[in-house]
């Protein structure tokens, strides 16, 4: 449809109520149309421009009101009313037919636009930006509307516009608003003219997007229809608005200089908010960095010296904001410097005497660290434009949203908010949320607590003060995502309560109605009988508030409470679904409890919590693939809910999908880095993809978190295993690898292999260095030295495996035994690998006393496999010595000299006293100490070993010469060793 230029300009005068003012003044607007509705929707729109939205709804009501003939009826009810209303519009919209119809049009649509923003506007006046006016309770005031209303004390027309929040949208209205059937009327004004071609007024949409996000700011969840809404509708926006050419070319010449790159900006701020009121963290992002390159600004964070505290001696680091702007800086009109620089912020002057933190830290310059030095505000060289403090406040409250919530999350947010406080000119709701941030900021930390309820009150009187007019706060009122006045006095009654507090606190949420922050109170100072008997009168007088029912429900544990809400509410109450849902849940009906949830879902979808009990109560009803669709909308909804992303990579490991466990694992572990249990099962799924490196690394994580108390030991004997197998492939591959790989290729395989193994050393150190230390650790630890080739550390951890696993119950317990003999045949092969290398029969004989004092202990398990493992191992040791004694004898000089251990001392019994002499050699020995021995390298011999009790001395005897007999001292054992020539 063709549009005039009078409707362009309307659209574009409604749309700078809430924008900053241009550079230049707009040129005078455009007389009406020639119609008689031409002068009443001038007058309407002027109404608008100058905040006198009453006025506005005064002089649109007779003419759209024309056709609607309930509103002179006595008995229709308020669902009645306002559907004959959507009617009635429709037809007013569409009155003329031929001749003047164009004009005609024109003026209807400017009126009904201009009605529709009146309406909008009140209700933000009165719920969220001040001060309140005086309006009729109906949209627009007619004599059977206001006999109606006063006639009806119980408030049932504002009842019903709750209400009919409830069923469009699932979830309550989140304390006493005024005024709700005025954003349900404006609504209904927008939506008819969408009806009509769109594409003549493109500004509908903009309007509807914000009548969206304030029905979304004024319930106490998120509505996944009202998101589906704001979606669709800021597409648009930004289809229309998001480029400086089709703004120009929309309103042409109607535009000041600069205007368009302000409408452009105010778009993306607006996309951006809205992303993140449904915590669409990515998408927010984007849409910000667009709103930045609009305004001409670029946003960074640096460090500079300063003060953070008025007696700091010392110049710490300090985290400020730093702007980098375009030449072309858009500058506010004159016509509103004053009303920028009326408005003040809430926050005491740095002289409050409530603490020492300054506001806004001092620099200092020219980097001198001194106190006494000269010094100047970390923001005063920041001179932004309105716009541009608005993307500086969407900023900080995207930075608080992506970041973690913790401490450091408002240090990263303050620089934003000192940048802000800083400015000389701020408009009203820009000064307001910045000191909103302060507040919430300040009020985490004890030393400034008290200054931060101060400002919480001030900011509150502020707003219901006179000054600035309406007109002048609703300027940028949808580009700041202000908290309505419901949600900022909730907020002073929960700093009232941090502060101990609590009568206020009670009496603040008893006027706003929130009866669970209500309990809450009652419930610390120990009156919840009083909640209950409040929560029975509030229903003597409204009993279908589904509300009210469902925290009598929360106060009193009783289900049919919950049963009476969803009956009241038409089953609309997903409030009541949750905690019906909840109450199965702990009765451990998890069936019931899973099907409660889909319903209460289906409600409200956009319920992060919800998601995650739904999943919850599917994993225990062993519905694995809903629990796993149910934490993923869960963490797309939120994504930082670290147990949810958890949940996930559990479920994937249940169901043997590594890679995806994997994948969520990382996100877990990025929310939930303190949680040891997240990163035990992280190395689990990381072993499984063969991820050595990074399993290694969160095992050291758990121990580090769990200090050094948590550790798995099968996943580290699968990593040494993998480990060992790596090594003896590269050895055994080592000429095929030679042809196919270079020299490189295989030093790079061993550095890793060694780096690898160098970690897992780093973690066995610390396991072995903490108090309690199982068996198995000495047992890893033992062959890790060995993969590092030290098989004497290897040893000795071996035997400390051993000592650790003696006891009483070894010789008893079977399992306990098969470990035992397991670490006693490794001991005994380390023992022959030892012996092997350094030609020396000390450990063989040490191996071969722990065992022959193994199978002694061991007899009950002769039967058993082990047990003839360890005397398989006996026979071989046996041999191995005998083969190594004939070596080394024949091995000896003829002239070898060899004498006993105590050198012929007086103190030596035994019973040889005289050495034994020969032509060749000499050989001394005292029999009870023993004796080494040569023989002379003729002929060959052949040995037969025989084992001799301790006491062999007697057993020795002299025959045909010194070299048939020998003995020898060796751990505690004698051996005699008989030789035969052959």
């Amino acid at each position: 449809m063709a549009v005039s230029t009078f409707l362009r300009e309307a659209e574009l005068r409604l749309l700078r109520c809430t924008l900053p003012a241009a550079a230049s003044q707009p040129p005078p607007p455009l007389p009406p149309p020639v119609h008689p509705l031409g002068p009443v929707a001038a007058s309407a729109l002027a109404a608008v421009e100058l905040g006198d939205y009453a006025a506005a709804l005064a002089s649109a009501a007779p003419h759209i009101l024309h056709a609607h003939a309930s509103t002179e009826s006595a008995d229709v009810s308020p669902a009645q009313f306002y559907a004959d209303l959507a009617a009635a519009v429709d037809a007013f919209l569409q009155g003329d037919v031929g001749g003047a119809a164009d004009e005609g049009l024109e003026c209807r649509c400017a009126l009904v636009l201009s009605a529709a923003v009146a309406a909008l506007l009140a209700f933000t006046q009165q719920n969220v930006t001040g001060p309140p006016g005086k309006y009729s309770p109906f949209p627009f005031s007619t004599s059977s509307l206001d006999e109606r209303w006063y006639s009806d004390p119980g408030g049932k027309w504002d009842a019903w516009a709750s209400d009919h929040l409830v069923a469009s949208f699932g979830s309550h209205v989140h304390g006493r608003f005024s005024l709700l059937q005025f954003i349900v009327f404006a609504e209904i004004l927008f939506t008819s003219m969408m009806s009509l071609d769109s594409s003549g007024f493109r500004s509908v949409l903009w309007w509807l997007c914000r009548v969206s996000m304030s029905q979304q700011n004024i319930l106490d969840e998120l509505s996944s229809s009202l998101f589906d809404q704001v979606q669709v509708y800021k597409n648009k926006i930004l289809t229309h608005f998001g480029d400086l050419e089709k703004v120009s070319s929309y309103w042409s010449s109607s535009l000041c200089d600069g205007e368009g790159s302000s409408l452009v900006s105010a778009a993306y701020i607006e996309a951006g908010i809205a992303e993140y009121k449904y915590g669409r963290v990515d998408a927010s992002r984007l849409h910000l960095d667009s709103a930045q390159e609009a305004c001409g600004i670029h946003l960074s964070l640096t460090g500079i010296l300063g003060f953070r505290r008025v007696h700091q001696v010392d110049a710490k680091s300090q985290m400020v904001l730093v702007a980098k702007t375009t030449e072309r800086e858009l500058k506010g009109a004159q016509s509103d410097v004053m009303d920028l620089r009326y408005t003040r912020s809430s926050v005491p002057a740095e002289s409050d005497g409530f603490c020492d933190i300054l506001r806004t830290p001092r620099l200092a310059q020219n980097g001198n660290k001194s106190s006494g030095e000269s010094m100047t505000c970390a923001s005063t060289q920041i001179s932004l434009t309105p716009i541009q403090q608005a993307v500086v406040l969407a900023e900080c409250l995207h930075v608080s949203r992506r970041s973690r919530n913790d401490e450091m999350s408002g240090w990263e947010m303050a620089p934003y908010i000192e940048a802000i406080d800083s400015q000389d000119e701020s408009y009203f709701v820009v000064k307001s949320l910045g000191d909103v941030l302060r507040i919430r900021w300040e009020s985490t930390r004890s030393r400034t607590k008290q200054r931060a309820l101060l400002m919480m009150e001030n900011l509150i009187e502020d707003v219901g003060k006179e000054c600035p007019v309406a007109s002048q706060r609703a300027k940028l009122v949808f580009g700041v995502h202000m908290p309505s006045l419901p949600a900022l006095r909730k907020e002073y009654g929960q700093l009232l309560i941090s502060c101990g507090i609590l009568g206020v606190a009670l009496e603040v949420f008893k006027d706003l109605e929130l009866w669970d922050n209500l309990i809450y109170c009652y419930q610390l100072s120990g009156k919840l009988a009083d909640a209950v008997s409040l929560i029975n009168a509030r229903l003597s007088v409204t009993p279908n508030d589904p509300r009210l029912w469902c925290s009598l429900g929360d106060a009193t544990n009783n289900d049919d409470h919950y049963r009476k809400a969803l009956e009241v509410s038409s089953n609309k109450s997903a409030r009541a679904l949750r905690s019906l849902a909840r109450s199965a849940y702990n009765r451990n009906d998890f069936y019931t409890s899973k099907t409660l949830w889909e319903s209460a879902l289906a409600l409200n979808s956009l319920f992060p919590d919800a998601w995650f009990a739904y999943g919850t109560a599917a994993w225990k009803d062993k519905d694995l693939e809903k629990a796993v669709d149910a934490f993923t909308r869960a963490v797309q909804i939120d994504p930082e809910n670290g147990e949810a992303w958890n949940n996930i990579a559990c479920l994937h490991m249940i169901r043997g999908k590594s890679q995806g466990a994997v994948q969520a694992f990382r996100e877990a572990v990025k929310l939930k880095r303190n949680s040891w249990e997240v990163w035990d099962n992280y190395s689990k799924v990381a072993l499984d993809t063969g991820n050595i490196r990074l399993t290694l690394e969160a095992v050291k994580m758990v121990l580090t978190l769990s200090f050094n108390k948590r550790c798995n030991v099968d996943l580290l004997d699968k990593v040494m295993t993998t480990l060992e197998e790596q090594a003896t492939n590269l050895g055994d591959t080592e000429e095929a690898e030679s042809i196919g790989k270079t020299s490189d290729d295989k030093n790079k395989d061993t550095m890793q292999s060694s780096q690898l193994l160098g970690i897992v050393g780093d973690i066995l150190k610390k396991i072995v260095g903490s108090e309690a230390t199982c068996p198995e650790i000495w047992g890893l630890y033992a062959r890790w030295s060995k993969s590092k080739g030290s098989l004497m550390e290897c040893s000795q951890d071996l035997v400390k495996q051993i000592r650790s696993l003696q006891g009483s119950g070894v010789w008893h317990d079977k399992k306990k035994f098969t470990k035992f003999s397991q670490a006693s045949l490794q001991l005994c092969k380390v023992y022959m690998e030892i012996s092997s290398t350094t030609e020396n029969r000390q450990e063989l004989l040490l191996a071969e006393m722990h065992l022959k004092s193994s199978l002694k202990q061991a007899s009950d398990f002769q039967d058993t496999e082990e047990y003839r493992a360890l005397d398989d191992c006996l026979v071989e040791l046996q041999d191995l010595i005998g083969r190594t004694t004939v070596g080394k004898n024949r091995s000896r000089d003829r002239n070898l000299t060899v004498g006993c251990m105590c050198e012929g001392s007086v103190q030596c019994r035994g019973e040889w006293r005289e050495p034994l002499q020969s032509s060749s050699h000499k050989v001394s020995s005292c029999g009870r100490h023993g004796f080494s021995f040569g023989r002379p390298s003729r002929g060959t011999a052949a040995a037969n070993l025989a084992y001799a009790r301790q006491d062999v001395a007697h057993a020795l005897t002299v025959h045909a010469g010194w070299d048939q007999y020998g003995v020898l001292l060796a751990g505690g054992f004698y051996v005699v060793c008989q030789y035969i020539t052959v």
